[in-house]
């Protein structure tokens, strides 16, 4: 393995690189590195000083030195340079160690380089004679400063002679070993020369328990050396460390031995090499044993699944290619994992959960392993009875094996995942269990909510007529009102609903007059919520129409209704129960086609109700559920915030027949007007005040009579400015005659610490809203223009941002505009000032004069004042071109990442805000494109992609031809909106970029969109969907664009793809592979094809190539007809993409798929199969999941106390008699015939096999290990080993088996092993007589089955 180069300033050593991968050969270039300790005292240079070369070639080392030396320099000049810029102390610190770090290191490189250059003859001279030395390469030999030479742990050579050391001493404590093995280790260290062994206590003297610490402290340095030397792991052999710990494995070793040794096996493995080693060392009985002990023994059990789960996750091959999900191979025994299970399905054991989780993991890798071991049996338990959290993580696992036909085949249909066993049975058993079972309820409908998110639940919960579903929608009939409310919510959760804040108020039968719309929700701007074009594509509607499709069919509504007629009066239930049924016909009003949606509407059971004159109850009930819908549907059109400017088609009625009309947009606007025109009105009567009344409200604001702005009257204040002072006249009577504005300018200057000493607190900021109206109000006249050039306002302004320059000749000690006075007083009510004066000609002309622009250039120069910087960018006002573009462009491209950040987020703001993005805005935005910082890059690609929604935006952006291939994967989307245009598309072809982009695409992002589109997928419908996270925010259930079907939009476009003849590829693919459902390769290409035709066919110049090629009607058959189910969901995806034109609509139409149009007729892209039952059903398939019995057998036992034995221990597997078995195997144990048999290996072995090949709970098998008085050590797992060899019996051809069942099934191509069946006491009797026959026949000793005998011990 070639060393690792390890980074030159974690130490002052340099990593020269080795090309060998064993410790004991040279390199390729023949380079010798002694050992430390063989240098001689008269070496020229130490090791901490240089790298110890041998002899070879030089010329490679001197040249990989120099490059060493040349990037050394570029460190050191890089920190001078950054020495002598301002730096914080910490970082000033760093930049000065790594300085001290670079020059040391040059020196030590160039003492390196002289030493093989000139001193190579003197080297060779000094090295050792004596015989040939083991030749070592590897990570250079060089110790670390304030080490001794040759020490050092991270050292891979003196590491590997530890290690070697600690072997030798591991041995060396086995009193048993120490002779046997001595010839095989005089290769090893000496224990007189390791460091490990020095101190080690005598084998032949030491008491058990000094040996026991002695091990332990040894395997513990052993485990230390792994853990910081990989290569040490891959050089060592694992035969060698289970061989030396394997004393440390007996069991009269301590619980804290057996823990230590088995935690050094798993840090010696590295590779599936390893691992096979691993199996060849006979490990299993000990395995077994310590996962059937006590919890007493929990350190040494923790361990051990530890190196199981290590085994598994190294030594597993998981993907064989051209295979199906889960046929992998784990490399564990039947034995271990039957041991394993045991722990897993016993409720009392604290290691339960993590076993469980070990097992999902290798149910996903080998079912096979799982099924014959039984396995899959405890998954399915624990997901209804094991830890609310595993559940999830369980059914998740189950749905992965279900997508697929060939391990679907290991579950039994219809009862294994839901109602009659696991999942559903928590909510349909749930009816008389009290309010404690809450929890469990809600447990499994988060389990059942999960399937059903996902193709494979839904559809393995269609099987049998729907019989899952049907069984949960039943529930609601039934008076239990913790889990209806349960499934209620999961109803609510599955189909998407988010009910209206007021809903609590509905279902406590609230009135709901009292609730209004909320001022800010109802006045959005329609400019700060960018809104996608009409032809939106909506993936998640889709799926949740299929679900309103077979929720109605299994009975839902129906259900509702029965939870309406229980009372008459209603209840807080039944009040939910019909939001529920309002808000499934308003989603399926949106989502599903007219005619489908019709029939769900008529609610015929409801209005039967209603309309039945002979019964009084079931009238008010019919029209008080009438009644309810029609008021929440008129509450929720009046309390929902209807958008400014939202054109967007609305979907078709609910009962309430509202109809959007398709001029909203003109009543918005209609609407704008007239709010528009009341604010003018109320505008000109407060400027129409006569002279008395305005002497009178300057008299009453108290401005004239005193400067304390406390005592003023605010409110006469605000109706001056806001209205008279707007009136030129007055404003110049206010000027000139009473000179009341300087008197109430000066309350706003700076220097006066007054409005600029005010807190900055909510209350406070009313004063900043009245600066900028009296500011906008002076500069409405002429009299206000030339008293702005006469006050001192702005000139003050100007000499507080002078006293931020750093060249300031007289720095001031708190100047005005200091970050704490930004953060704390209203100083920074200054900016917005400035900013409502930018929005004017005459303001920018007063600010220019001011040279206020220029104190802006120079504050975005300030360092750490980005509060100043972001005040400016985020108050000046860009509508006029001048200045103020001018210093946002400045802060586009300030030296501060942070500052570029901020500037680019707020001029996509700006282009957002704007109704149509401006050409100056775009270009700045181009040039962020071009940022050194990914971030902004990022940032400026997001603005510019929702910029180009518009077509008129993508347009112009094109016209200006950036380009865009230095921003990689960000700039792909952007890229393809180029594409979408006839002018971009030229532009790019140009660029060779479709060219370039089709063969990727062709070859490999194909399967990418595939990943990534089935990643967001998940998310989108996991349970979590909620909440808030960024890679779903940038996914909103809206398809992404794909490349072929942007391709399809231009002609330009379509002829390049009939050119390169990639859609015939396609359809030829699809036609031949549409049904594979074993090669996962196989399957993902298709999907990805599937996904590359439906976005062609989602454009009307991409449909024609469907139609050429006729490939609808394949996609059809694959949709229902393969048996893999995600397949058939990426099918039903993709003609619902198909479905978003109007001739592809048509299509679908004649296939009997229904499209959903908007009300104008147009088709949304949503689809659904009008015979839904034909699209979700599976076709039935043969269970093979049976418990595969071994079929190894043994050889009889040879006495008849044996044989009984060993009946009485078949029979502790059976639960009803196992207690007479353990008094019967109590009392032949005490008695003296029977006690040499439980001193016996081989029925130790027969014991052992058979708790091996058979289902025996955790207790059992415990008590079974105890029955018998031998202690595991290397001998016992040795004649154990030559039992497993001696006591089997070869299965002879032609042979039937002792215990035939006559019904046994013919076992599948897939599975290599028999079913085990369970056979009734009469049949057992037929097949002992059968037994019989056969022997006599074949003249042969009668084989022993592990099949229980009819004879019970301990019964008369």
């Amino acid at each position: 393995m070639p060393a690792h180069v390890q980074d030159h300033h974690a130490n002052s050593s340099l990593s020269i690189p080795r090309t060998s991968a064993d410790a004991g050969t040279s390199n390729g270039t023949g380079t010798l590195v002694p050992s430390v300790q063989s240098l001689p005292s008269t070496q020229s240079w130490n090791t901490s000083e240089g790298t110890v070369i041998g002899d070879g070639n030089r010329e490679s080392q001197l040249q990989y030195l120099s490059d060493q030396l040349k990037v050394e320099n570029r460190i050191k000049e890089g920190a001078e340079n950054l020495l002598q810029m301002p730096l914080t102390d910490v970082l000033r610190s760093e930049v000065e160690s790594e300085l001290a770090t670079a020059k040391e290191k040059i020196s030590t490189i160039k003492r390196s380089m002289e030493g093989l250059t000139g001193r190579s003859a003197r080297k060779r001279s000094n090295e050792p004679n004596g015989g040939p030395r083991r030749k070592f390469t590897g990570q250079p030999l060089i110790a670390p400063e304030g080490t001794e030479r040759g020490a050092s742990p991270h050292d891979f050579r003196s590491a590997m002679h530890q290690a070697n050391g600690a072997i030798k001493a591991l041995l060396s404590l086995s009193r048993q070993h120490q002779h046997t093995h001595s010839h095989s280790n005089a290769s090893l260290p000496s224990p007189s020369t390791s460091p490990s062994t020095s101190s080690l206590p005598n084998p032949a003297t030491a008491t058990e328990s000094e040996l026991s610490r002695a091990r332990i402290e040894t395997m513990n340095k052993l485990i230390g050396i792994l853990q910081r030397n990989l290569r040490v792991r891959y050089e060592l052999d694992v035969a060698e460390v289970v061989h030396a710990v394997l004393p440390s494995l007996a069991d009269k070793a301590t619980k804290q031995a057996r823990a230590t040794a088995f935690r050094l096996i798993r840090h010696s493995l590295v590779d599936t090499h390893s691992v096979r080693r691993l199996g060849e060392q006979h490990l299993d009985w000990y395995i077994v044993k310590v996962l059937s002990r006590d919890t007493k023994h929990t350190v040494e059990k923790e361990q051990i699944i530890k190196l199981i789960r290590a085994i598994v996750e190294i030594g597993s091959e998981r993907h064989p290619p051209q295979s199906a999900i889960g046929s992998g191979t784990v490399p564990l025994s039947d034995a271990v994992m039957r041991a394993l299970i045991a722990v897993a399905e016993f409720p009392d054991d604290p290691l339960k959960p993590i076993c469980v989780q070990t097992l999902t993991e290798i149910l996903l890798i080998d079912i096979e392993l799982m099924a014959r071991t039984g396995g899959i049996r405890v998954l399915l338990h624990a997901i209804a009875e094991g830890p609310p959290e595993m559940a999830p993580l369980l059914s998740a696992a189950f749905l992965h094996i279900i997508d697929s036909p060939k391990t679907r085949a290991y579950l039994h249909p219809g009862t294994d995942l839901e109602a009659r066993q696991i999942a559903l049975s928590g909510i349909t058993d749930a009816y008389g269990r009290g309010p404690e079972n809450n929890e469990r309820i809600k447990c499994c409908a988060r389990i059942v909510s999960s399937m059903l998110r996902t193709w494979s639940g839904l559809m393995y919960c269609c099987l049998d007529d729907k019989t899952a579903i049907r069984g949960v929608v039943d529930c609601l009939t039934i008076p239990s009102l913790e889990s209806r409310d349960v499934i209620l919510d999961m109803f609510f959760d599955l189909l998407n609903i988010k009910p209206p804040d007021w809903h609590r108020a509905f279902i406590d039968g609230r009135r709901l007059t009292m609730y209004r719309r909320s001022r800010q929700s109802a006045e959005i701007p329609s400019a700060e919520i960018p809104q996608r074009p009409q032809d939106t594509l909506k993936v998640t509607d889709q799926y949740i129409a299929l679900l309103i499709l077979v929720f109605t069919k299994a009975g839902l509504l129906d259900a509702l209704t029965s939870m309406f007629e229980e009372s008459s009066v209603g209840s807080a239930l039944s009040r939910k129960a019909t939001l529920l049924m309002a808000e499934v016909l308003q989603k399926a009003n949106e989502v599903l086609p007219l005619s489908i949606a019709a029939k769900i509407q008529a609610l015929p059971r409801i209005f039967n109700l209603a309309a039945d004159y002979n019964d009084n109850e079931h009238r008010i009930v019919g029209s008080s559920a009438l009644s309810a819908i029609d008021s929440f549907n008129r509450h929720r059109s009046r309390l929902t915030p209807t958008v400014k400017g939202d054109s967007r088609p609305r979907h078709r009625l609910t009962l309430t027949h509202r109809r959007h009309r398709a001029n909203s947009v003109e009543d918005n606007r209609r609407g704008q007007r007239v709010l528009e025109q009341e604010r003018q009105e109320k505008l000109k009567q407060k400027m129409q005040m006569d002279d008395k009344a305005f002497q009178a409200s300057l008299l009453d604001t108290q401005v004239m009579l005193t400067k304390d702005h406390t005592k003023w009257s605010f409110e006469t204040l605000q109706d001056l400015v806001e209205g008279p002072f707007n009136n030129p006249k007055r404003m110049e009577e206010a000027i000139k005659v009473s000179r009341y504005v300087k008197k109430l300018m000066s309350f706003f200057h700076p220097f006066a610490h007054r409005f600029s000493d005010m807190p900055r607190t909510k209350t406070n900021q009313r004063w900043v809203r009245l600066g900028c109206s009296l500011l906008n109000a002076l500069m409405a006249s002429p009299d206000g223009v030339r008293f702005l050039h006469e006050d001192d306002f702005l000139a003050q302004l100007v000499k507080g941002f002078a006293q931020l320059d750093p060249l300031n000749p007289t720095p001031t000690s708190d100047p005005i505009f200091s970050k704490k006075r930004m953060l704390d007083t209203l100083t920074a009510g200054y900016f917005e000032m400035l900013g409502v004066m930018s929005k004017r000609k005459e303001g920018l002309e007063l600010l220019e004069k001011f040279k206020l622009f220029t104190a802006f250039y120079h504050l975005s120069e300030l360092r750490s004042r980005e509060d100043l910087i972001t005040g400016i960018i985020e108050n000046l006002d860009y509508s006029i071109d001048g200045h103020s573009r001018i210093v946002l462009s400045k802060a586009l491209t300030s030296s501060y990442k942070q500052i570029r950040l901020y500037a680019t987020n707020h001029l996509g703001g700006l282009i957002r805000s704007s109704q149509t993005a401006q050409a100056w805005m775009l270009r700045l935005l181009l040039t962020q494109l071009y940022d050194p910082a990914v971030d902004v890059r990022e940032l400026a690609v997001r603005f510019l992609e929702e910029a180009c929604e518009s077509t008129s935006v993508l347009q112009t952006v094109v016209e200006m031809q950036p380009t865009l291939d230095h921003l990689g994967e960000v700039g792909h989307p952007l890229l393809l909106k180029f594409m979408s245009t006839p002018t971009g598309f030229r532009f790019l072809y140009a660029a060779d970029y479709i060219d370039r982009e089709m063969e990727l695409w062709f070859h490999e992002r194909n399967l990418h969109y595939v990943v990534h589109i089935e990643v967001f997928l998940a998310k989108a419908f996991s349970e979590h969907a909620g909440e808030e996270d960024d890679d779903l925010l940038a996914f909103d259930g809206v398809v992404p664009p794909h490349f072929y079907g942007v391709m399809a939009k231009t002609d330009l476009g379509c002829e390049v793809l009939q050119e390169k003849g990639h859609f015939s590829e396609f359809a030829h693919f699809i036609r031949r592979h549409g049904l594979e459902s074993e090669d996962q390769d196989l399957i993902l290409k298709l999907k990805s094809i599937l996904w590359a035709v439906g976005n062609i066919g989602a454009t009307e110049r991409g449909l024609p190539f469907l139609e050429e090629e006729e490939i609808i009607p394949a996609i059809l058959e694959i949709a229902e007809q393969s048996l893999v189910l995600s397949v058939r969901g990426t099918c039903f995806f993709v003609l619902g993409l198909i479905s978003s034109t109007p001739q592809g609509a048509e299509i679908l139409d004649d296939y009997h798929w229904e499209a959903t149009l908007s009300p104008l007729g147009f088709p949304t892209g949503l689809c659904v199969p009008v015979d839904v039952d034909k699209f979700v059903s599976i076709p039935p398939w043969e269970c093979v999941a049976s418990e595969a019995m071994d079929d190894s057998r043994l050889a009889p036992p040879e006495s008849e106390q044996e044989t009984e034995v060993m009946t009485a221990i078949y029979n502790l597997a059976n639960t009803v008699i196992a207690n007479a078995a353990s008094r019967s195997l109590t009392k032949m144990k005490s008695k003296p015939e029977y006690r040499h048999i439980f001193s016996s290996p081989s029925m130790f072995y027969r014991a052992l096999h058979t708790i091996s090949t058979q289902k025996y709970r955790l207790p059992v098998r415990r008590y079974i290990f105890d029955l018998f008085n031998i202690e595991l050590d290397a001998d016992v797992v040795k004649k154990l080993s030559d039992c497993a060899i001696s006591l089997r019996t070869p299965h002879i051809a032609g042979h039937s088996p002792v215990v035939e069942h006559p019904h046994t099934p013919i076992p599948l191509p897939f599975r290599p092993r028999p079913t085990r069946h369970n056979v009734s006491e009469s049949e057992d009797d037929e097949s002992d007589v059968e037994e019989k026959e056969v022997a006599a026949k074949k003249r042969r000793a009668p084989v022993m089955s592990l099949r229980p005998k009819s004879r019970i011990i301990g019964f008369n």
